[in-house]
């Protein structure tokens, strides 16, 4: 310790001073880390959501695309150190994919296709697939783009991002199909 409170004072100012850039020049890297794992975590779960496709039975596949959404919002959201309970998930994913009525009627009208024998099972089993992995890929991209801002669970605003989520369905929808 020094007797000169004012030398104290300075030291500790510079001290302070040299330590910020480096926290600043971590951050960026920090965020484009989280970021890389954020959309390889949607990456895979889109993997798991185009398997789920293939269920057979009607609407047991929705219910089990919802499980694979839900564990993927809980998986980001312990990515970007956010808050989740499985209730605001599923609201989140409820609001959003409900919100967006040619998409939920095509996911239900594709699955109940599966009852009609023959044609109908395999044109559900060509589309449910691409729908299915489109629609997580458009879930996981929205949810990276709230939670990086800041966002949570509690401030999501499945109203405001409607139309950016539909736009992220139809242009996965359409790589998918080619």
């Amino acid at each position: 310790m020094t007797d000169n409170p004012d030398k104290a004072t300075a030291d500790n100012e510079n001290t302070s001073e040299e330590e910020l850039p480096n926290e600043t020049s971590e951050t960026p890297e920090g965020d484009e880390s989280i970021d890389s794992e954020a959309r390889a975590i949607v990456k895979n779960y889109c993997v798991a959501s185009a398997a789920i496709g293939f269920i057979p039975v009607p609407l047991v596949d929705l219910v089990a695309l919802t499980g694979v959404q839900l564990k993927m919002l809980h998986t980001l959201a312990r990515v970007y150190d956010v808050p989740f309970k499985s209730s605001w998930g599923r609201s989140a994913i409820g609001s959003l994919v409900g919100g967006s009525t040619p998409l939920l009627a095509s996911r239900g009208t594709i699955s109940m296709l599966k009852t009609v024998p023959g044609i109908g099972t395999g044109l559900a089993m060509i589309a449910q697939p691409t729908l299915s992995s489109a629609c997580t890929y458009a879930v996981g991209k929205v949810f990276i783009q709230h939670f990086s801002s800041g966002g949570t669970f509690l401030t999501f605003s499945p109203a405001r991002v409607r139309e950016y989520f539909s736009q992220l369905f139809s242009e996965k929808t359409a790589t998918e199909a080619q």
